[in-house]
């Protein structure tokens, strides 16, 4: 069976049919809609495929306009917007069978010694390696995975450990703070592109952000009571990292209110240097 993390790289590997147009694959899966940090992740390969590979990523903003259709190609069509003497700025939309799905503006930076740093210092957390997976936590509480789920652990390209314990029943979600943070890492070797470790990092960024808005309302697993989808998607990528190494992704809301919740997160690596910023806001309706 082949690794997920090399699954992930392919996935990332975008066929170029124009100068700037690219095709990227969509699998095959049991998800109503195509995930949005697949969308993201490869729109952003497209854009980077269109520079001198020279200055790395510092931002990108993003807003998920349709759903996608799981087992249908999707076309991503790059406009060079500038390309200035430390920046250079490129517009990507997302088609698929004739329908933009998404846009995506991405900005490159030329690295540069800055005046001064400062950050704010990641919180106290357990390490890594002394937290379960998922999986293991999931089996414990339900003694085996759900079918489903078990496919899905299979294919997962992330290694994923929940820092605060999971709620089960609503009775444990009382009193919750809309809040957090989970360790990640791509389950195998990414190699040594950076785009490709900046893209997975990004494409990780959308699996577990909007926990942070449904914990004061509902289990994190089991059945659902809302619905839930990305409207938009922004992140500062401020350090060079490897998404292929432990970092810190820690999440919170501010608000929920109008059928929207906003999240936003700090991604950390393990000697708490503050690697991206991420802030998204999700729609939720109930079932």
């Amino acid at each position: 069976m082949t690794n997920p993390a090399d699954r992930l790289v392919d996935l990332l590997d975008l066929e170029q049919i124009e100068v700037n147009i690219f095709r990227g694959r969509s699998p095959q899966e049991s998800l109503q809609r195509v995930f949005g940090g697949q969308v993201a992740g490869q729109a952003l390969v497209a854009a980077g495929r269109t520079t001198d590979g020279e200055r790395p990523v510092h931002s990108l903003h993003a807003y998920f306009l349709r759903p996608g259709r799981p087992g249908v190609p999707i076309v991503y069509q790059v406009e060079r917007v500038r390309d200035g003497r430390s920046f250079t700025t490129r517009r990507v939309t997302a088609v698929q069978q004739g329908r933009t799905i998404f846009n995506l503006t991405a900005s490159f930076h030329l690295s540069e010694e800055g005046p001064f740093e400062h950050q704010l210092p990641a919180r106290d957390v357990p390490d890594p390696e002394s937290l379960p997976t998922v999986t293991e936590e999931v089996r414990k509480h339900l003694g085996a995975l759900p079918e489903q789920l078990e496919r899905m652990a299979r294919r997962q390209p992330f290694d994923i450990r929940y820092v605060d314990r999971l709620r089960w029943n609503p009775d444990e979600v009382k009193g919750a703070e809309p809040r957090s943070a989970v360790w990640m890492r791509a389950v195998g070797p990414l190699g040594d592109d950076p785009l490709v470790h900046t893209c997975a990092l990004t494409y990780a960024s959308d699996m577990t952000l909007l926990d942070a808005v449904r914990i004061p309302v509902e289990p994190l697993w089991g059945a659902r009571n809302f619905d839930m989808a990305s409207l938009d998607h922004a992140m500062w990528f401020h350090r060079p990292f490897r998404a292929d190494e432990w970092f810190l992704y820690d999440q919170e809301s501010p608000i929920a209110t109008g059928g929207r919740g906003l999240a936003r997160g700090r991604i950390y690596d393990l000697e708490g240097r503050l690697l991206v910023s991420v802030v998204q806001e999700g729609l939720f309706r109930a079932l």
